[in-house]
């Protein structure tokens, strides 16, 4: 794996803490912006709206432009909207820095992921994109608790001050290994780009996408109350409890990139499911402690258990444009980043309660898993058809295990 691949997950870190390090902030921002949560809970959104609508905007935009010039470009915009975050005097400041640092860090997500692909073979794809992943799944172990941390001991903006000065390092790192990447010797057409969107397949992937991480961070962004508020844990306990969830994210994205390879269909089905049954168990034993931390770590592992095999399948079916191909496996991925904590504070607004954004989640993920057998057995279909065309026998199940 080449080093280059190693320092876009270091950098990844920065983003990933920013992107999900509300969840263990949420409480000081509401009292100190004087909002009520379920709002605080739409500054997620926002930068998951930011990275749904920068993603592919940003991907076309800078196609034609130097890589690494684009990343350091990127990398300092996010890290200009962490200071704002930090300065910012009003809510409504506060979520317009959310949206521009979203804007950057999709940018950066597109092309990072296109850089990365690039510069490993095929059956690699899959390692390369789980070394990515694990940026998030380490700003899940470290900087989400110690954001957590902070806003609890330091006031919430000393996160914000902390992930500026991660982007910093991040910049550093960009500017000094990653290699000067080449651009093709024939420029990108747009318009054969933009082709990838009349495959089906490519629709699924991103629907399949947005309602997985969409039921999981129906119940992640209210994880802070719904520690203290329903199972009863001291505020204190929440960065514990959110390490717990990225250690297991770790864990997960290691083991689904090892096997995703070459078995992709399975990893999805399973982790799915996986995460369907834990969401279910959340919403019945959340006023248990002990089961609100075994589970916040189990789902950790499963969610991100799936994110290698998503992102790869994206680039397997949409493999001509390796650009655009990144931007909406990350406007996907926010999607249901957008969708989940809108749809959990919409139940909680409803009088349901905090436990009832577990139930919630797992209605996503039911959803999900009836498209993922979908995707399956049109993947098998059409594999049957080229190999009954080019005269080799196949079978549905033959064509999924290779996928």
């Amino acid at each position: 794996m080449p080093l280059a691949v190693y320092v876009l997950g270091l950098s990844v870190f920065a983003l990933g803490t920013s992107e999900f390090m509300l969840s263990g902030l949420l409480p000081p921002i509401a009292d100190d912006m004087n909002v009520s949560i379920p709002r605080a809970g739409l500054l997620i959104s926002a930068f998951a709206v930011g990275m749904v609508v920068g993603a592919p905007l940003l991907a076309v935009a800078t196609l034609r432009l130097p890589r690494k010039t684009t990343l350091i470009a990127l990398i300092s915009l996010f890290g200009l909207g962490q200071i704002a975050g930090a300065l910012a005097p009003s809510y409504e400041i506060l979520f317009a820095s959310r949206v521009v640092s979203a804007l950057a860090c999709a940018g950066f997500w597109a092309v990072g992921a296109a850089v990365a692909i690039t510069m490993v073979p095929l059956t690699s794809r899959t390692r390369a994109m789980a070394v990515m992943i694990g940026g998030l799944s380490i700003a899940n172990v470290l900087g989400v608790p110690a954001g957590a941390f902070l806003g609890e001991h330091l006031g919430w903006r000393s996160a914000f001050w902390a992930v500026g000065l991660a982007s910093a390092v991040a910049l550093a790192g960009v500017l000094t290994l990653i290699p000067r990447i080449p651009l093709p010797a024939e420029k990108p057409r747009l318009r054969r780009e933009l082709s990838i969107y009349r495959d089906r397949q490519v629709w699924l992937s991103i629907v399949i996408t947005a309602l997985t991480a969409g039921g999981v961070f129906c119940v992640f962004s209210y994880l802070a109350p719904l520690l203290t508020d329903v199972a009863g844990l001291d505020s204190g306990w929440v960065p514990s409890v959110l390490a717990l969830f990225g250690i297991g994210a770790l864990a997960g994205t290691t083991a689904g990139g090892r096997v995703a390879d070459a078995h992709l269909f399975g990893v999805l089905l399973s982790g799915t499911t996986a995460c369907t049954v834990l969401l279910a168990a959340l919403a019945v034993l959340a006023s248990s402690p002990m089961a609100a931390v075994a589970l916040a770590f189990l789902l950790g592992f499963a969610a991100f258990f799936t994110a290698p095999a998503l992102n790869a399948r994206m680039f397997n079916v949409a493999g001509a444009a390796p650009t655009l191909a990144g931007a909406t496996t990350t406007a996907a991925f926010n999607l249901g980043n957008t969708g989940g904590p809108w749809l959990g504070g919409a139940v909680i607004d409803a009088g349901l309660g905090f436990a009832s954004t577990a139930w919630a989640g797992a209605a996503m993920t039911v959803l999900a898993i009836g498209l993922v057998a979908l995707s399956l057995r049109l993947h098998g279909r059409s594999r049957v058809e080229i190999s009954s065309r080019s005269g080799v026998r196949n079978t549905p199940q033959v064509a999924a295990e290779s996928a």
